[in-house]
């Protein structure tokens, strides 16, 4: 499911956990709305697929009461934002990646764009998700959990 303009570096970023070169994390309510997303635009055997390579790449930072109670304590405009803000603190997390950085005002990470993130890893965006990517991997137990995709 391509959402330009943001695919080509989502590919890129997506690149470089599949080679190792981040570990990243999706917020753990993410998942939910991933799987929504999937389904609504191609089924839900689309969005099972879809979900199984996602949490084949990706490791999933916890959502739980301390997650949630840090998020309302922000008092941010946007409480989805606040949410992955605190659970990517939670996880250890070094970095967010966002399509919305000015979503996280004060936040206590590093907050920037999928563009800006794939310029520090010195790649440029792909024209399309690699053919690595399409495949399931299996999932993988991380000590460390330096980013986080909001």
């Amino acid at each position: 499911m391509e959402r330009s303009p943001h695919s080509n570096a989502a590919a890129s970023l997506w690149f470089a956990v599949e080679a190792k070169q981040v570990e990243a994390l999706v917020p753990a309510h993410g998942v939910t709305t991933l799987f929504y997303l999937a389904a609504r635009a191609k089924g839900t055997g689309f969005a099972r697929r879809a979900l199984g390579t996602v949490l084949g790449t990706f490791g999933v930072a916890t959502v739980d009461q301390s997650v949630i109670q840090r998020a309302v304590a922000l008092d941010w405009r946007d409480f989805e934002d606040a949410v992955c803000a605190t659970a990517a603190e939670a996880s250890g997390c070094d970095v967010i990646v966002t399509r919305d950085p000015r979503g996280f005002p004060g936040c206590a990470l590093t907050v920037m764009s999928a563009e800006t993130a794939v310029a520090l890893l010195g790649g440029t965006p792909p024209d399309r998700v690699s053919e690595a990517s399409k495949r399931r991997r299996p999932a993988r137990r991380r000590t460390r959990r330096p980013a986080a995709a909001a």
